[in-house]
């Protein structure tokens, strides 16, 4: 393949696929023409994209005729039966599922960190996890600084990150709460409103959970790095939007908080809100809609000399998934043909 001329967005009618629209509205990627796919449920639906109207597609083995992009958000299982037939068209996918992060020959990209990995790709490109994303985002520039060595997270992950789901759960939940009425939860295994959730994922080794599993594998991969050690505890929040983590992370050499001000101010992708005697830090309520990843409570460790933490906040809608889709595209447009030729 010489060029991308054609784009298809798979699951463009979903929360993520909405926002994957947005993206391509506005940063205007040179493409001659644009398809849209989905289930059945969703095939038929009208949507307005660039001043036009358009009829979404069925998503099926002859969908991928004449298409050389795919963005897809779809859930594994969808993305596991549709990658064979977009194979067998020819068509570059940038996956956001989880079913291909982890093969060793697709390459789990954050342009931000490593967009060089592009190159490699034998036409699956990977996103990787939402919360994954935004804590290699911010671990890139003090591991480039001072060799990363341990990292132990926490997340507070919001609603969204379950589905529409998931967010009108909490809706739900928290009306019913107010009502003083019964709710009974579908979405998630207790209550989510006025409440957390210390499980997200299903239970693996060690009594870790998938979702934080995939913070361990898919850091290490991201970051080229199998040596780093990452200590994982996910956590659902009642908030509907935008995921929180809390980190600690040992390096190498050592880091000054003034320091790690500057690497993060200093890096493409994240912004720093660090000024705590003003009451400036990340929030889900502030971030809520941006594309960076916002950093902010730097401080020293003081259980040890050699280790920060800070607090680090992210639109898991859009950095954690729609907006790392399109600069993928972005990276991979700007290197044809070079990257296409297999």
């Amino acid at each position: 393949m010489s060029s991308i001329k054609t784009l298809a967005v798979i699951g463009a009618t979903g929360a993520v696929g909405r926002i994957v629209l947005e993206q391509l509205e506005s940063r205007r990627l040179p493409i001659e023409r644009f398809v849209f796919l989905s289930s059945k449920r969703s095939a038929g639906t009208k949507l307005h994209f660039m001043g036009q109207t358009y009829q979404v597609g069925l998503l099926e083995p002859n969908a991928f005729a004449g298409i050389d992009l795919a963005i897809a958000t779809t859930p594994d299982e969808v993305a596991v039966e549709f990658m064979p037939w977009a194979r067998a068209a020819g068509t570059i996918v940038i996956d956001e599922s989880a079913a291909h992060r982890m093969l060793p020959d697709v390459p789990l990209v954050i342009p931000e960190v490593n967009a060089h990995a592009i190159a490699r790709h034998r036409g699956i490109i990977a996103s990787p996890n939402c919360s994954t994303t935004q804590l290699v985002v911010a671990l890139k520039p003090l591991h480039d600084f001072g060799q990363v060595k341990r990292v132990v997270v926490t997340t507070y992950q919001a609603t969204s990150g379950a589905g529409s789901a998931g967010r009108d759960e909490l809706a739900y939940g928290l009306r019913a709460s107010v009502n003083g009425s019964a709710f009974h939860p579908q979405t998630f295994p207790y209550p989510i409103a006025n409440n957390l959730i210390p499980q997200i994922g299903s239970l693996k080794d060690q009594g870790y959970t998938s979702e934080e599993l995939k913070l361990i594998y898919e850091t290490r991969k991201i970051l080229e790095d199998d040596s780093i050690q990452v200590g994982p505890t996910c956590v659902r929040v009642p908030v509907p939007n935008v995921h929180c983590e809390s980190v600690v992370v040992q390096t190498e050499r050592e880091i000054t908080p003034e320091k790690a001000r500057e690497l993060f101010a200093n890096f493409p992708g994240i912004t720093v809100w660090d000024d705590v005697p003003n009451k400036l830090y990340p929030m889900p309520i502030n971030v809520d809609g941006r594309d960076d990843v916002v950093v902010g409570r730097i401080r020293k460790d003081l259980s040890d000399s050699n280790s920060l933490a800070f607090w680090c906040v992210s639109d898991n809608l859009r950095k954690g998934a729609a907006t790392n889709a399109v600069q993928i595209a972005e990276v991979l447009l700007s290197q044809m043909p070079a990257t296409c030729g297999t």
